[in-house]
């Protein structure tokens, strides 16, 4: 057995997080991995999705002005994109992230670990061997989640794509299909049809992007089918087959043939084999955790769930987040400080709840932070919806001949601070932050009128947005 004073299971980006936390807290740190250290996603998620997505940005971008427009003579060459997702893979080795793991002074054990007990975790070796883990103060789980699939008749000999064959195709399929509306679907999506994809989009409900406000999923709709995306709303899939091509039957009597089907339909928390019943929890349910991450079904407070798999925000930077504040959390309880757990649970759920950013690399971009109006008002919120044409900005004009794009605020009338801030359309994540900031530090609008934007840039929607308000 060996002994240390906390383990970490999972290297994804909240793993390091914490690891790297709790050791610069003073604690000693095992790291167990059972695939690649930097986890989803850095090899088949976040990085590699945005390098499939970045150059169909730029070039639709070119395609916008005037001038550059002329210049673009051809598609996209699939073969360089391709290549380059491959740069930022590294290949699918992760030999950098171990050296920064172990230059982080953090303990890094290969396998597959399983929690045993309470602060055992037993790690089966890429060898067949067995090791056991010891904790002193706590174990951390940031497993994340794995991609759910349908129960069709059919699907297992189709062999699907979920994200991660969908963001490491070596290939472009001839004919995609892709089953789902949420962010993996409208990304892939997008990716493969720039790329050369023939890309139908199957949707079970009527809209795109149903946890957006109902105007991104609608100008993200129109951008998919302006790039050639047959998309239909309002079918399911009620059988899969695969004889050389890939036969989808509809719930309507119709039926889809394609080279690949990606179902992006969900995430589920990994959590079937983690040994969790050890310790009283069931598998396959979230690990809910209090404002500083402890496990609250877990006597003594030694187990912590960071990142996805705690369900609280399923989004990288919200792990990265979490990873840092439990991570911390840990080294100032194994160093008897006392938490402000007052002060931690309004922060935590700032950032978790309230304030949750996300941008969808569609084209338009989605970037959204905090509650939509529908959210709002189900809350009890007294609130209003200010929007703006975000195309009337100067900015925009520039950016792009016939911008168009929608920015939403929803004002709290009682407070007049932002509770949720939506923008759709070209170039518009780097908006994002300034939102962000706005919704969790409850900037009043009084404030915001004198955070003056540059003239001339996208940026100036803040102003337009203001004055919309005080009408």
């Amino acid at each position: 057995m060996d002994e240390f004073d906390v383990v970490v299971v999972g290297a994804g980006p909240t793993g390091e997080n914490l690891a790297e936390r709790a050791h610069a807290g003073g604690l000693s740190v095992a790291v167990v991995e059972a695939e690649l250290v930097g986890g989803e996603c850095s090899y088949w998620a976040c990085m590699p999705s945005k390098a499939l997505l970045r150059p169909a940005a730029a070039l639709a971008d070119a395609r916008r002005v005037a001038g550059s427009r002329e210049a673009v003579t051809g598609p996209l060459d699939a073969a360089e994109v391709l290549k380059r997702r491959d740069g930022f893979t590294s290949n699918w080795k992760d030999d950098g992230q171990v050296k920064w793991l172990e230059g982080a002074g953090l303990v890094l054990v290969r396998g597959r670990g399983r929690l045993d007990g309470p602060k055992r975790v037993a790690v089966e070796t890429p060898d067949g061997g067995q090791r056991v883990l010891t904790a002193r103060h706590a174990v951390a789980v940031c497993t994340g989640t794995r991609a759910a699939l349908p129960d069709l008749p059919g699907l297992a000999e189709v062999r699907p794509w979920t994200s991660r064959e969908a963001t490491a195709s070596k290939q472009v399929p001839p004919r995609l299909a892709v089953v789902g509306g949420g962010v993996v679907a409208c990304e892939m999506a997008t990716a493969w049809r720039a790329l050369g994809s023939e890309v139908v989009l199957l949707v079970r409900g009527s809209r795109l992007l149903p946890r957006m406000e109902p105007f991104a999923g609608e100008l993200v709709a129109g951008g998919l089918r302006e790039s050639g995306v047959d998309v239909r709303f309002g079918v399911s899939v009620t059988e899969a087959r695969r004889d050389g091509e890939v036969t989808l039957t509809l719930d309507g009597g119709g039926t889809v043939t394609a080279d690949e089907v990606l179902f992006a339909t969900g995430r589920v928390p990994a959590t079937e084999d983690l040994g969790v019943e050890t310790v009283g929890l069931e598998p396959g349910r979230p690990i809910e955790v209090d404002s500083t991450g402890r496990a609250t079904g877990v006597a003594d407070g030694w187990l912590y769930a960071a990142g996805d798999v705690n369900g609280r925000a399923l989004l990288t930077h919200q792990g990265k987040y979490q990873g840092r504040i439990f991570g911390t959390a840990i080294a100032d309880r194994a160093a008897g400080r006392e938490l402000d757990t007052a002060d931690w649970g309004r922060s935590v759920a700032t950032a978790d709840e309230r304030g949750v950013p996300q941008v969808v690399f569609t084209d338009p971009e989605a970037a959204s932070v905090g509650l939509t109006l529908a959210e709002a008002e189900r809350a009890g919120h007294r609130v209003r919806a200010v929007d703006y044409a975000i195309g009337d900005v100067a900015g925009a004009a520039l950016y792009a001949d016939g911008y168009q794009g929608q920015a939403r605020a929803v004002v709290d009338l009682d407070r007049e601070t932002l509770l949720g801030v939506t923008f759709v359309g070209p170039g518009v994540a780097e908006l994002l932050h300034s939102a962000t900031i706005a919704v969790t530090a409850e900037v009043p609008l009084s404030r915001l009128w004198h955070a003056v934007p540059s003239y001339p840039t996208l940026s100036e929607v803040w102003l337009r947005l203001l004055e919309t308000y005080r009408g």
